[in-house]
């Protein structure tokens, strides 16, 4: 199965309230857009498409030679950000993986297990729901008897027995490319909206005989959109807890995770001890059974095993 990714990048974000591209805003130290690259990496060895379209050249500038670039030159909605890249994929996929460049929390592997499940049933669309308490404007899953998912409706769109609804639309799915590109055409526009949305694909494969499944994910960090300042805060949060635990589980000891900040790229070695208030940022690799003091900065700095870093010091490579 040929997999390609489409990546939509092409909103304003007016809600981040800022004159940067949202899917630029930095998390750990990295424009947003780049874990929604690594992700396509880690699931399909071809280059990502990437649906640009508010500052499309600074985004294309900052993502550079990581994907090809379609453009959304009017915004509306996810249905019609796909449909621009109909022609640049409409013979070279039997799969597409389709999510929003807001998402940087999401894992490869749960990628890759909603790509399995796709591959394992005969119809046309797989997604990734989740269910949780606090709905943040996601679109709610409405299921048959059978378990089969019938729909996907819109906060704005829906009633209050939908608003109900604990199991949400993560906006993370995997189509059969074929079945897509005419499902696209016929899309009609939301009458509050006018919007052209991609989750009424769902109805659509409903109408033409398929079961749509779906693929729960169980870490409700995964669904975290970043869509404010305030999402983007909780966001970096859930990293630097992910990256901490991961280097503790490799034999680092961190003596205050919730104050410790270890940007992704860090390379550290085992049996290294890092005091509270420790930022490590950059290129920094630091070598086996190195003691890092109270509130030290470090940038861009190899230090060779078994140096001790007084508290506070700040070191630029």
């Amino acid at each position: 199965m040929n997999l390609r990714v489409v990546i939509l990048a092409a909103g304003k974000g007016t809600r981040m309230k800022s004159n940067l591209p949202k899917v630029l805003h930095p998390l750990g130290g990295r424009p947003l857009i780049t874990y929604s690259l690594e992700l396509a990496q880690a699931v399909s060895p071809e280059p990502p498409v990437v649906v640009v379209g508010h500052q499309a050249q600074r985004v294309r500038e900052a993502v550079g030679d990581a994907a090809l670039f379609v453009e959304q030159t009017e915004q509306l909605g996810t249905g019609h950000a796909v449909m621009q890249a109909r022609d640049a994929l409409r013979n070279d996929a039997d799969a597409l993986l389709v999510y929003a460049a807001d998402m940087p929390l999401l894992r490869a592997e749960t990628l890759r297990g909603l790509v399995a499940r796709h591959a394992s049933h005969d119809g046309p669309l797989t997604m990734l729901t989740v269910e949780v308490d606090d709905p943040r404007g996601f679109g709610r899953i409405v299921r048959a008897a059978d378990g089969g998912v019938t729909a996907i409706v819109e906060e704005v769109e829906a009633t209050p027995e939908q608003r109900a609804i604990r199991e949400l639309n993560v906006g993370v799915y995997c189509f059969d490319a074929d079945w897509l590109w005419s499902a696209l055409d016929r899309i009609e526009p939301s009458p509050k909206k006018g919007e052209y949305y991609l989750t009424d694909t769902v109805a659509l494969a409903v109408i033409d005989g398929f079961r749509v499944e779906a693929v729960q994910t169980n870490d409700a960090d995964e669904a975290l959109g970043v869509n404010t300042r305030v999402h983007l805060a909780e966001a970096e949060a859930v990293l630097r807890r992910r990256i901490n635990q991961s280097w503790m589980l490799a034999g680092v000891t961190i003596i205050d995770p919730e104050r410790t900040y270890i940007m992704p790229g860090v390379e550290i070695g085992r049996d290294v001890v890092l005091w509270p208030g420790v930022h490590l940022l950059g290129e920094t690799v630091v070598g086996e059974g190195c003691e890092i003091g109270p509130n030290a900065v470090l940038r861009d700095v190899a230090l060779a095993p078994g140096v001790r870093v007084a508290a506070g010091a700040v070191i630029r490579g």
